[in-house]
């Protein structure tokens, strides 16, 4: 049997080879060298144990980036342990009802998020356990620890895992709007490393990283750990919301030299009055989670003085599999396929397209798939087949192999990157008391870029006030689900048997006559 972890390839190799006084994370002005991730590791295997969580059990995360994120990360794989981490962007009945369908033992958790842990410990009978990382200041249901509460620990053995076992599951409500545990093998971290970051980024020991996107994402779990702590580099790493200005103050005091955010954060950065040398220390920004306008790519290449490299990839392929490349951008493109990975087009029948720019449903074929879905047979049997996954995207490839995304298979909007439903949307609008209809679909703003946009259709006798349904919504929804623009209008269009017409939404959006 081949004995492989994932945790131990990266993070235990370092310091066995002498590497241990390296910094691996700076966050809030301090410095957590490897020596110091693999203690906390220990720490946190040593509780796992006591609190009689193994093997196979599944622990939530539920925490802002930052040292503490990546001792349970990596502790809970060395003990062959399932760590989910959770998005903190999302509401509480979200994390409930991920808490029920994922089963887990223990809940981990920044104080911030406190309110969260009761409504989730009674969505999930099977929680046993609940561990603070600040003081909290309150009782729960569960009396939970705090991170201050792990004493140190003695040098703790790596689990006698294998590439194919489960290591870590992420969240994905990928096209059916419904959130599904992804499945990943201890294989598919160095899998991305071996191709995407050694490939087209180049990394090396010499590398700082900083993400906006955060370490609950598949995009931000490569750029600020797996990417990092494969080379040996240093991850700059900031619990905080992301904001233009709070990411130009650490380029500007931590000196990255890997830059990874969202084409809408791309879009806001120049936005802004950053000095044109403000990303000097920057060999090269990636952007990925939706498609970057060719426009925002020149844009912010030529103000900022270095290549901007556009991708995709999923979190069931768990980073980029389709780049741009440090030798070649082609703006308005994903690029050419990641060494390591097949890609093809196919169409309505599942017939491959071959010909040069004729659309086509993306699959892709590599080595960090994700091995699929937690208790959703039919929906894993639908994204894959034969070693090949379904994307849900809409391509057309070139001549000279280079990849066009055109768009989606369905009504799913990715807004800032992230997935969203448009029936979970309407729910929220349609449960305010002036509004009688909602239909909600995704448009493309000034910048190119896709933003939710709500049709609404008012009570017979009320009148809906924009500014008061914004802020109902609110109170109600994620940042990133919220509507953009909400439009009151006197009908739906609808289908004969009385399904709203979406297309025809998006066509009044886009010739301006909603």
């Amino acid at each position: 049997m081949d004995i492989y972890n994932a945790a131990e390839w990266m993070l235990d190799r370092h310091v066995a080879e002498g590497r241990g006084d390296a910094v691996a994370i700076r966050c809030q002005n301090r410095s957590t060298t490897y020596s110091d991730v693999l203690a906390d590791v220990w720490r946190v295997q040593a509780l796992l144990f006591e609190l009689g969580i193994s093997a196979g059990h599944r622990v939530l995360l539920v925490l802002n980036d930052d040292p503490v994120f990546a001792a349970w990360f990596l502790g809970t794989i060395r003990s062959a342990v399932i760590p989910i981490p959770l998005s903190t962007m999302l509401m509480a009945k979200d994390l409930a009802f991920i808490a029920a369908d994922a089963e887990p033992e223990l809940i981990v958790i920044s104080a911030e998020y406190s309110d969260f842990i009761d409504p989730i410990l009674a969505a999930a009978p099977s929680l046993r356990h609940v561990v603070v990382t600040e003081a909290a200041g309150r009782m729960f249901t569960i009396e939970p620890l705090t991170w201050a509460d792990v004493p140190t620990a003695a040098e703790c053995s790596v689990a006698a895992t294998t590439r194919d076992d489960a290591a870590f599951w992420l969240y994905s409500s990928g096209t059916t709007g419904m959130p599904k545990g992804v499945i990943h093998r201890h294989a598919n971290p160095q899998a991305t490393f071996d191709t995407y970051a050694s490939q087209v980024l180049r990394i090396s020991s010499d590398d700082r990283c900083l993400s906006v996107a955060k370490l609950f994402f598949a995009f931000g779990l490569g750029n600020s750990l797996t990417f990092p702590f494969g080379a040996g580099a240093t991850a700059l790493l900031e619990p905080r919301r992301p904001t233009p200005q709070l990411m130009l103050e650490h380029v500007r005091l931590e000196r990255p030299t890997l830059f990874f955010a969202s084409p809408g954060f791309v879009a806001a950065l120049l936005d802004t009055d950053a000095d044109d040398d403000a990303f000097a220390s920057v060999r090269a920004t990636v952007t990925a989670g939706e498609a970057l306008p060719a426009d925002l790519q020149r844009r912010f290449s030529e103000r900022f003085g270095h290549p901007v490299l556009d991708g995709i990839g999923s979190t069931e392929a768990l980073h980029i599999f389709l780049s741009n490349t440090l030798d070649t951008q082609r703006p308005g493109t994903s690029g050419t396929v990641v060494s390591g990975y097949s890609a093809r087009l196919c169409d309505d029948s599942g017939a491959e397209v071959v010909e040069p720019d004729r659309p086509g449903y993306l699959n892709v074929r590599g080595p960090s798939l994700a091995a699929g879905y937690w208790r959703r047979a039919e929906a894993s049997a639908a994204a894959f087949e034969d070693g090949w996954l379904r994307t849900g995207d809409v391509y057309t490839r070139s001549t000279d192999d280079h990849w066009t995304f055109l768009g989606r298979n369905t009504d799913m909007i990715k807004a800032g990157g992230i997935w969203v439903s448009p029936a979970e949307v309407e729910g929220v609008l349609v449960s305010h008391p002036d509004v009688l209809e909602a239909a909600v679909v995704g448009s493309r703003n000034d910048d190119g870029l896709e933003e939710v946009v709500g049709f609404v259709v008012a009570r017979a006798g009320r009148v809906v006030d924009v500014d008061v349904l914004n802020a109902y919504c609110r109170g109600l929804m994620a940042s990133f689900k919220r509507p953009r623009r909400l439009l009151v209008v006197n009908s739906l269009p609808k289908t004969a048997t009385g399904k709203i017409q979406r297309f025809a939404l998006r066509a009044q959006l886009e010739t301006g006559q909603p």
